[in-house]
């Protein structure tokens, strides 16, 4: 594995690697991906098998345009609406997937549906085009864990099992893609918040966006579903108002509480847009003090404050070692 910055030469080499079957990290504007040539089952199997992630959780599949979308999944006119509104873009749609589009069932778990996107980001865009393939990518850690926003917390999480990671800098929005299920023009659901706000896709939409129907965990339609994710190896106490001895601090806004311990504030001024792109790195800094317990100042519900929330409710779920 090579941490290597994501110059021309690199790109064009991270390429031939994926066409190989290999998997390489690269950067998006949400977070790091661990990419693999979705119509190779073999490469798909190792995305697995390098996350440690279970086989029935579906992958998503970046495209470099609305034209390559269109080649493996049927678009619902919702869907293009969407598309076309925010494509680039940190926005997946989950569609109707083409029996002759070639990608490996290991992708959609089994599903008659794609997650797909096209990312804004030209390192990404451009290891789609030197790869000439699409791409299956999750999120490049170690599944369930916090998600990457840097090449060294890829090279942290993955080590080894990478034969590259391209690095690009920090991740620009910190948040994983909003994940739509437009299958159905008719019933359009909300499965992940996200990156772009809920309001944001209503307003284009020209409708409320609906909350998907409970489902089965075990059996998710969509990346990000799990009850328990995103998580580190602290524990987390949301909605925190006082810290408590030995605790470390994530806090937003103002009216911080006193605390002797470790601390990071998201947003001092309580802008959702910083305090999401800081999110994940500020959770792996404050796991690194060894506080047993993050405390987690509220954070409001709206706009960006949603997929935040959600992100930290799921760290916070009980975890399979638990049950």
């Amino acid at each position: 594995m090579s941490v290597t910055a994501a110059d021309s030469a690199a790109i064009e080499e991270a390429g031939q690697l994926i066409r190989a079957g290999a998997l390489v990290a690269f950067p998006t504007e949400t977070v790091y991906g661990l990419g693999a040539d979705a119509t190779n089952g073999r490469a798909v199997a190792a995305i697995f098998e390098a996350k440690g992630r279970p086989r029935f959780n579906p992958l998503i599949v970046h495209v470099p345009d609305l034209a390559g979308a269109e080649r493996i999944g049927v678009l619902t006119g919702a869907a293009r609406k969407l598309a076309e509104a925010f494509w680039p873009g940190p926005l997946t749609l989950v569609v109707k997937r083409r029996p002759e589009a070639g990608i490996s069932d290991l992708v959609s778990a089994g599903l008659d549906t794609l997650a797909l996107r096209v990312p804004a980001h030209r390192i990404a865009e451009a290891l789609l085009r030197a790869a000439d393939r699409p791409l299956a990518a999750p999120s490049a850690n170690r599944s369930g864990r916090v998600s990457p926003t840097s090449a060294a917390h890829v090279a942290d999480d993955l080590g080894g099992g990478v034969a590259m990671i391209l690095d690009g800098g920090p991740t620009a929005h910190g948040l994983e893609s909003t994940v739509v299920d437009a299958a159905d023009e008719a019933r359009v659901h909300l499965l992940r918040p996200g990156a772009v706000p809920r309001e944001a896709i209503a307003a284009v939409l020209g409708r409320p966006l609906s909350d998907a129907p409970a489902g089965d965990t075990a059996h998710p339609a969509s990346p990000g579903q799990l009850a328990s994710h995103y998580a580190p190896n602290a524990r987390l106490r949301l909605n925190a108002r006082d810290v408590r001895p030995g605790e470390a601090l994530l806090a937003f806004g103002s009216g911080v509480p006193a605390s002797d311990g470790p601390l990071i504030n998201l947003s001092p001024r309580g802008d959702l847009v910083e305090a999401a792109a800081g999110l994940f790195g500020a959770l792996r800094d404050l796991d690194k003090s060894g506080a047993a317990t993050i405390a987690v100042m509220p954070i409001p519900e709206h706009g960006l404050g949603e997929a935040i929330n959600d992100r930290l409710r799921r760290a916070a779920a009980p975890r399979p070692s638990d049950r």
